[in-house]
């Protein structure tokens, strides 16, 4: 392993966030639970007041998806993938991937997205290991309640931080796309900051961050 490069997923390596693409995609398959979607206006009121990321993916989850058990789960991620991942996929993520995996880095998948598909998208794009939020099951069925802190902002760059103490030594790279991903780009060697808003690429400049867009 000559260096150690981490992806974001959402905005980075994909056109858009992924979770309300899959989310819908499991409605379409199970048109029932669209009932269960009369507490969203509550759930976002709840969101502009408290702005807690983590308490509104869990409980979009837990609307749309709480119950269904794994084996469910799975044929999901493998439908929603099957069908979308090559669209969603930018060519200039993947060029980069492919440059860090020819140079002998170790290639890290690190995402606020949720492990209940977010590692087989690791493994289909020839990841070495996926970082991402984790959720609750009920023996065999998805409860959706957050198992770890939402991997977003702060949480990151201690993730990155737990990394980098991990490969001691060994120069990394990081590419993100979001205002909250400065944070954890500031603390690596060859940060990156892709597919920005010019607000954020102004902040990017100013920290000395390069930035970049891929198509």
């Amino acid at each position: 392993m000559l260096g150690v490069a981490i992806f974001d997923l959402d905005g980075t390596i994909t056109r858009h966030d992924t979770l309300v693409p899959y989310l819908w995609h499991a409605l379409k398959r199970h048109p029932g639970r669209l009932l269960r979607l009369w507490s969203v206006p509550a759930m976002l009121a709840s969101y502009a007041v408290r702005r807690d990321r983590g308490v509104l993916k869990s409980r979009l989850i837990r609307a749309v998806l709480g119950g269904l058990a794994r084996g469910e789960i799975e044929s999901l991620t493998a439908g929603f993938l099957d069908r979308h991942l090559e669209t969603l996929t930018r060519p200039g993520a993947r060029v980069a991937i492919e440059r860090h995996r020819q140079a002998g880095d170790r290639l890290v998948l690190l995402s606020a997205s949720t492990d209940f598909y977010v590692p087989e998208i690791g493994t289909r794009l020839g990841f070495d290991e996926v970082i991402c939020t984790e959720v609750c099951w009920l023996g065999d069925r998805l409860d959706g309640r957050l198992r770890t802190a939402n991997r977003h902002g702060e949480e990151k760059t201690r993730c990155v931080a737990a990394l980098k103490s991990r490969h001691a030594g060994v120069p990394f790279a990081a590419y993100g796309n979001a205002d909250s991903d400065l944070s954890h780009l500031k603390i690596v060697e060859a940060p990156q900051l892709v597919n920005a808003n010019a607000r954020t690429q102004r902040r990017a400049v100013a920290l000395g961050i390069p930035i970049d867009q891929w198509k």
